[in-house]
């Protein structure tokens, strides 16, 4: 059993805060996250779009596929309409062997409202997470029967942000509804990383590792900011470099014989946090915890 490591490039391009990447191109961070040892990278919009395309421009940087963010609307769309929107991605994931979609709810998240605090993101109560997530199955059920795996990702300003949030969603949600387990997302929510770790161990299918910085999470809290300010500000960094115990994710890992992909997601200010510096810093640190807890990492790509 061996697991990968991958990152997102959103530390070079942020799809959310464009401005604050201008300086950087999508061809530098495949080309900085491969120097650096990761092997491969979840899909950003500054890609291309088509299959064959992606393919190539994923071959010509020696990286691979290691899924990617799907935004979803099943909360407001049928079944049907959903399962059509996101074919094309499915498609795509299928032909490039990906490990999975990451897909979250974004019909009425404020994430990426910068002039709406995360504090007034959308609640629902548990009955209505719970007709939320059979819906979400049936959807899932499609996605899994085309051959993808299908991973919620559960995120800050959605339905699903906290631990009690997604707990509900997996107790509603049929075998084919995964969970993308993000550590920064989870803390930042309110949860407890490892307890949600120990409760759904069956059911986590990919793994975010992404730090928060406590002080700037408890100042976005308290003074009512925006999720997109968190970002700004600093709220998450990669591992290490936080206050999250990755040491004790990566045992949790190794003793769930986990065998997929350890992907970093750790969006900032590159002004205030050069990417390929706290990419590297990450990496570093990831390499440490899981040779600690026996997880053999494969450097395929």
């Amino acid at each position: 059993m061996s697991v990968k490591i991958g990152i997102s490039p959103i530390a070079w391009q942020n799809d959310d805060l464009p401005d604050i990447t201008a300086a950087y191109t999508m061809e530098q961070a495949l080309r900085e996250a491969r120097e650096i040892g990761y092997t491969g990278v979840e899909r950003g919009q500054r890609m291309p779009h088509d299959t064959e395309g992606l393919r190539a421009y994923l071959e010509a940087n020696d990286i691979a596929l290691c899924g990617g963010w799907c935004s979803g609307n099943t909360l407001v769309n049928s079944v049907e309409a959903e399962c059509a929107a996101i074919s094309q991605q499915v498609e795509q994931f299928v032909a490039l062997n990906a490990p999975c979609i990451v897909y979250a709810e974004c019909s009425n998240t404020v994430q990426g409202m910068q002039g709406v605090p995360v504090n007034s993101r959308p609640k629902l109560a548990r009955d209505e997470v719970l007709a939320y997530a059979a819906k979400l199955t049936e959807v899932a059920k499609w996605v899994t029967g085309q051959g993808m795996p299908f991973a919620y990702h559960h995120h800050m300003g959605s339905i699903i942000e906290s631990e009690e949030d997604v707990n509900w969603l997996m107790e509603g949600a049929g075998p084919e509804v995964q969970l993308c387990f993000d550590t920064g997302h989870m803390l930042f929510g309110g949860g407890d990383v490892m307890r949600v770790m120990n409760r759904w161990v069956d059911r986590i299918h990919h793994v975010h590792f992404k730090d928060i910085r406590p002080d700037i999470v408890r100042d976005v809290r308290d003074n009512d900011r925006s999720f997109l300010d968190a970002v700004i500000a600093g709220a998450f960094t990669v591992p290490g470099d936080g206050c999250i115990d990755f040491q004790a994710v990566a045992d949790k890992l190794k003793a769930m014989d986990y065998a997929g992909w350890i992907v970093v997601e750790a969006e900032q200010d590159p002004a205030k946090a050069p990417p390929y510096e706290y990419s590297k810093m990450g990496y570093e640190h990831i390499l440490s915890v899981c040779d600690r807890a026996g997880l053999k990492i494969d450097n395929r790509t």
